[in-house]
């Protein structure tokens, strides 16, 4: 397209645009519309998929596109966040953690329910993918240094969710949010060659874990 990343953040940050939005599509966005410390406000609404753009089509028309789409994705779910007392933003925001964290349909309602009960114990996320966004850079490894970086996305320092989205989650990743598998972790570590994820429920263990599948080079 000829839109340019200038245009498009730009977008991001209109405020009058996004309630527009908001008002067209109330049960999705109302809650990333009270989200307080947000980069931006459609962070993980605009959903991840192949979309026909006209020549005709202005970047508004694009965008309102890509909400849609995440609105029909989110339309059967509305009640089961109600059931599980959580907002759509907590949702999607813990949705684009596991949509990260994860490769497989099984390792992300796995992961779903560790952090729900990190939550539970009022233990931080510690999520590397909260470092990288409040980072605003992708790298391989996170170091300790940057776990202390200022931001109200740094989910080593801060409880809770954060603030919003991190990225735009998949259909799968929200379905295992909503549907966590039971289980009494507390951590999980991934072999980066493999690509198989451990599950541990001490930091211990844990840390055994990272020693044998991370640190084995």
């Amino acid at each position: 397209t000829d839109f340019t990343k200038e245009d498009f953040l730009n977008l991001m940050n209109d405020e009058t645009f996004f309630n527009q939005l908001k008002e067209q599509y109330p049960d999705l966005l109302t809650d990333a519309g009270n989200a307080e410390g947000v980069k931006y406000r459609l962070e993980g609404y605009l959903f991840p998929a192949t979309y026909n753009v006209l020549k005709t089509n202005n970047l508004q028309e694009l965008v309102t596109q890509m909400v849609d789409a995440t609105s029909q994705v989110m339309a059967p779910y509305y009640s089961k966040i109600k059931e599980k007392g959580m907002t759509v933003q907590e949702v999607m925001t813990l949705a684009s953690l596991v949509e990260k964290e994860g490769i497989t349909t099984e390792d992300r309602k796995q992961i779903a329910q560790v952090f729900f009960n990190r939550i539970d114990e009022g233990m931080p996320l510690q999520s590397d993918i909260s470092i990288l966004y409040a980072l605003g850079e992708h790298k391989e490894l996170v170091t300790y240094k940057d776990t202390e970086i200022d931001s109200p996305y740094n989910l080593y320092v801060n409880t809770g969710y954060g603030p919003g989205p991190f990225d735009s989650p998949s259909q799968d990743a929200i379905l295992a949010v909503l549907e966590p598998t039971a289980n009494d972790y507390y951590y999980f570590v991934a072999d980066i060659s493999t690509g198989k994820v451990y599950y541990a429920k001490t930091y211990d263990e844990h840390m055994e874990l990272v020693e044998k599948y991370v640190n084995k080079d």
